[in-house]
């Protein structure tokens, strides 16, 4: 089968060669997957640059998001073959979905709803359960408070916009520059700020009359993480999601103590599976209502992945770019 490989460390472009391979037969608990769509997405940068801390062993085959249907049910598994499902690969075994095949563990696959379409079925599941699992169980979210999401043009923070929207907050969004602040009202965020342009942390407080914001979903890390107490309400929610400036970013227990504030950790998953089937049902009612939708900047060929996870390390990309396969 035609696969995209890294074979060393480096920039998307450089590392990413397409060769041919086969996938072995589906193990205890496994799923083979013939792939319909994969979603390209920062991890995968990272994965290529040997920096994602889920990183298997070389060589390996990226891509972390997919809908397809199951070719193959390994032991264990209820799972019936031909069935249609979206999720996420096992990328960490090196088996992920920038393939014509992948592999994945039944747990972490879901159905596909009536009516979504394949580009948002291949994107939807990290995105949203991300954002719900940060906001919802982890922040402690309650409708009427306001929410700031840093890097809210990206492939998780217009999610995190989004369903703050659909589940009643206020929300705030930061991004690079202009259009992508556009972008940001477009998606319904009530104040988009371009951080690239003056004290994005005096614009959050005067958006708030000096309150601040309640929680805070920062999935760019960094300066931005480490500025962000200075803009948060008392008994706050600091949600570190991830480092797409490409640090972590630090903050002193001292200033925890004297603003009141959290900094909670949100991974999406590690969770009762029945939990988070019911949060993807609830997701999925939000998507069918209109109240969330995924924002496709772009639909490749299979070819083009390498090119497109470039695109995405080089910041071009509003939303998810999602390759039909």
């Amino acid at each position: 089968m035609r696969a995209w490989q890294v074979n060393g460390q480096g920039e998307p472009r450089d590392i990413l060669k397409q060769v041919t391979i086969d996938l072995a037969p589906a193990g205890p608990g496994e799923l083979n997957i013939r792939v319909i769509a994969s979603a390209l997405a920062l991890p995968d940068v990272l994965l290529c640059r040997g920096v994602y801390p889920l990183t298997p062993p070389l060589p390996f085959v990226p891509g972390l998001e997919f809908v397809g249907t199951v070719t193959e049910a390994g032991p264990g598994t209820t799972t019936p073959v031909g069935t249609k499902v979206m999720g996420v690969a096992a990328f960490t075994m090196g088996h992920g979905a920038f393939a014509d095949s992948c592999k994945t563990y039944e747990m972490m696959v879901y159905p596909v709803p009536d009516g979504m379409d394949d580009a948002d079925a291949s994107a939807f599941v990290i995105a949203y359960q991300t954002a719900y699992i940060g906001l919802v169980r982890r922040g402690k979210m309650e409708a009427g408070e306001t929410v700031l999401v840093h890097g809210a043009a990206g492939g998780t923070g217009f999610s995190a916009v989004m369903l703050a929207k659909a589940l009643g907050a206020r929300v705030i969004a930061t991004a690079g520059g202009a259009e992508k602040a556009a972008f940001c009202r477009e998606l319904g965020a009530d104040v988009a700020i371009d951080h690239t342009a003056g004290d994005w942390v005096k614009a959050v407080n005067d958006a708030t009359n000096g309150r601040g914001a309640d929680v805070v979903f920062d999935p760019v890390g960094g300066e931005m993480f480490e500025k962000s107490p200075d803009c948060m309400a008392p008994e706050g929610r600091l949600l570190p999601i991830g480092f797409a400036c490409g640090r972590w970013g630090v903050i002193s227990p001292v200033v925890l103590t004297l603003k009141n504030i959290s900094i909670v950790g949100a991974l999406a998953g590690g969770f009762p599976r029945d939990w988070m089937m019911s949060m993807q049902n609830h997701l999925v009612e939000l998507y069918n209502k209109g109240a969330i939708r995924m924002v496709i900047d772009k639909r490749i060929g299979f070819d083009d992945i390498a090119q497109g996870v470039q695109d995405v390390a080089d910041r071009k990309v509003r939303g998810r770019i999602v390759a039909i396969h």
